[in-house]
């Protein structure tokens, strides 16, 4: 009788381990991290989160607890464009607490320093290195390794169930989903799975309330058009190429009729006056290894020069950016992420990852959604808030194809265009929409607006996040 018993306890803890291998990630807290000096003033956790039967995806993530009100305040899933662009773009340079030090780098470790408006100051917020390739994230099979819209999103929506199942502190806690740049594809449509999950009986519910996207490619058509009206607008293009554009091209400038030389050659003359500036902002220097983001560069064909930089990085040495170029901040992420002190700290797992690259253009990827305006029209029809914001100097992904897509929502504005503040001083425009939409443009921001424009952006967040008024 012992004997049975103690083999029935031996098969009951069999089964409770296999039960912890789906349900619970492997996390751990950081306290330190090389290049910031003393203990970090925030709670931070990184982790893995095992997808599959098998678990044979592993995605990485960062965790930052609210600086405020963890227990109050709102928790934020964002996700980073590329597709294959590290989760530390949106950490680092945009909404995360800490920004690298600019100074010129000399071989020692780069230096981390506090982000006054980091978003962290009001909602908990989970950066994910998805999809699977992205950072730190990883397969351990080569078709595990295959990704594409629809298999990141269900398998960010199995990442995020599963966080919460190890996290119940932030079941209850209201979500939003965020991110900018390519995730404006695959980001609506992650959103109405979790909300047909959170109806057809998905465990653990989502107490999802909203969603942000920001410079975000929504659709292909749209998006791809815009550039043109946009460089005319900002006189970047004559009067006279832009009627002969519009005039030979008919508007459409992402698919031409190789027949149309006449639309051709319009289109030759206005790469001539457009190929010197840097799309992501056009008032900032084109510097080399600008680590564009690639969805956008095909929709405009402005592969030639910084594609030669990243396609030729791992082979030779490229010309590097200079220390006043904005671009340069991003060669300090390579040097800290590659240090193995730092690998360390963050709990990543070695010999997952050969060289941690921030975006990884190579992954091998199928592009599925090319217009996410359906998803934005379903979910604004249940009743959902969300803010769309445009950095107003960005062109590769403008303002104007923005506007573009909202308007065939054909929606009703319940708040006229306006300018909103910060510190008595014009910050951008804003409307508002029947479906609770908020559109809003960051004045002087460029491509991925917080990186841009810190303090606007966070107020921005900071008011809609609380349902003010900006």
């Amino acid at each position: 009788m012992e004997a049975v018993y103690a083999l029935f306890c031996i098969l009951l803890l069999l089964v409770f381990q296999g039960c912890s291998k789906v349900a619970v990630s492997q996390s751990s807290k950081v306290e330190f991290l090389p290049g910031f000096q003393g203990p970090l003033p925030f709670e931070l956790e990184t982790g893995y989160v095992g997808l599959g039967e098998e678990e044979d995806v592993q995605l990485f993530y960062y965790f930052v607890k609210s600086q405020g009100n963890p227990k109050e305040d709102p928790l934020l899933l964002w996700l980073t464009g590329g597709p294959g662009c590290s989760a530390v773009s949106g950490l680092l340079y945009e909404i995360g607490p800490l920004n690298f030090e600019v100074v010129e780098y000399h071989g020692s470790l780069p230096t981390l320093v506090l982000n006054p408006y980091s978003w962290t100051k009001v909602a908990s917020i989970i950066f994910v290195d998805s999809p699977v390739g992205t950072g730190f994230s990883y397969a351990t099979t080569q078709l595990a390794s295959l990704s594409g819209d629809f298999l990141q999103i269900n398998q960010v929506d199995d990442f995020f169930r599963k966080w919460l199942t190890d996290h119940p502190e932030f079941v209850s806690s209201p979500v939003y989903v965020g991110g900018d740049s390519f995730s404006g594809l695959p980001l609506p449509a992650l959103i109405e799975k979790i909300i047909n999950g959170n109806e057809e009986g998905s465990k653990p519910f989502i107490n999802f309330k909203g969603y942000l996207v920001g410079n975000a490619v929504t659709d292909v058509i749209l998006d791809g058009n815009s550039p043109i009206p946009y460089a005319h607008g900002m006189g970047l293009i004559s009067d006279e190429l832009y009627e002969s554009l519009e005039k030979s091209c008919r508007g459409q400038y992402v698919i031409i009729d190789p027949r149309n030389s006449e639309c051709l050659n319009h289109m030759e003359e206005y790469h001539k006056c457009t190929s010197g500036l840097d799309a992501a902002h056009i008032l900032e220097p084109f510097c080399v290894f600008a680590s564009p983001k690639p969805i956008e560069i095909s929709f405009h064909k402005r592969r030639s020069l910084n594609q030669k930089f990243l396609n030729n990085f791992a082979d030779s040495d490229p010309p590097l950016p200079t220390i006043g170029c904005r671009t340069y901040s991003y060669l300090l992420s390579k040097y800290w992420m590659d240090d193995k002190s730092v690998q360390k700290a963050l709990n990543v797992r070695e010999g997952t990852v050969r060289e941690w690259q921030r975006c990884n253009y190579g992954i091998p990827y199928k592009h599925e959604i090319f217009s996410s305006v359906k998803y934005h029209l379903n979910i604004g029809n249940k009743g959902y808030r969300s803010i769309i914001y445009s950095g107003d100097h960005d062109m590769l992904i403008p303002f104007v194809g923005t506007e573009a897509w909202i308007r065939s929502l054909n929606v009703s504005i319940i708040d006229e265009w306006r300018p909103w503040h910060l510190d008595f001083q014009i910050a951008g425009y804003t409307r508002t929409y029947a479906n609770r939409m908020t559109f809003a443009t960051i004045k002087g921001g460029g491509h991925t607006a917080p990186e841009y424009k810190p303090a606007e952006c966070f107020a921005m967040f900071k008011r809609w996040i609380s349902e003010e008024h900006l």
